[in-house]
């Protein structure tokens, strides 16, 4: 997750350079104006969530991603003031309840009402969080990166409908009986192919 800054009256160059919601730019695309947003922005910064992070908010009782996802939120939030004068906050809202998550935002912020601004896709409406977007998006296909070159694989992407990722997956659980310690547990595809192998497994029998 990131959080981006800028000065109100520069805001339209964004758009200018052609920032947008990360998902409707390539790859190549996002990697260049990362470069742009690093010369451009007054203040960036990110979180990276590891998957055990995701794995363990999914089972505790009184949490789910969407808190997760506030939480950390307001740890970005809280460098972001401390480094600079905020007077406006846009936060892409994952929560169907937007009114208690803005809720939940402001009373571990400490902010004035009209400060907060938080909306259901936010990084389309609003430049700035699409250029969060991007950086969030660039560094996480970074850290994908390096976790290949460590591990001397290329599994793909990372997603569900990349087919390298899925093969991957398949023939790691076939032969290692369980899902890699970098894969979220939690994550539907995987629990899927995990629960298909030891299927097979059954069936052999």
């Amino acid at each position: 997750m990131a959080i981006t800054v800028i000065e109100a009256d520069k805001e339209p160059i964004l758009r200018e350079i052609g920032v947008k919601d990360s998902k409707q730019l390539s790859p190549k695309q996002r990697e260049a104006l990362f470069e742009q947003l690093s010369e451009i922005l007054p203040m960036y910064h990110y979180t990276i969530i590891e998957p055990k992070e995701i794995d363990a908010c999914l089972k505790s009782e009184s949490s789910n991603l969407n808190w997760l996802e506030a939480d950390i939120s307001v740890e970005l939030v809280k460098k972001a003031i401390n480094k600079i004068q905020i007077d406006k906050i846009f936060i892409d809202c994952p929560s169907t309840n937007i009114k208690s998550y803005v809720s939940y935002l402001k009373n571990r912020l400490d902010l004035e009402p009209s400060c907060l601004i938080a909306e259901h896709k936010a990084d389309q409406n609003y430049p700035i969080v699409s250029a969060a977007s991007i950086i969030a998006k660039v560094v996480r296909d970074q850290e994908i990166k390096n976790l290949q070159t460590r591990l001397g694989i290329d599994f793909g992407s990372g997603y569900t409908s990349d087919k390298k990722t899925i093969t991957f997956l398949k023939e790691w659980v076939k032969n290692h009986k369980k899902l890699p310690e970098f894969v979220r547990k939690s994550w539907v595809t995987a629990k899927n192919i995990l629960n298909e192998v030891k299927q097979r497994k059954l069936a052999d029998y």
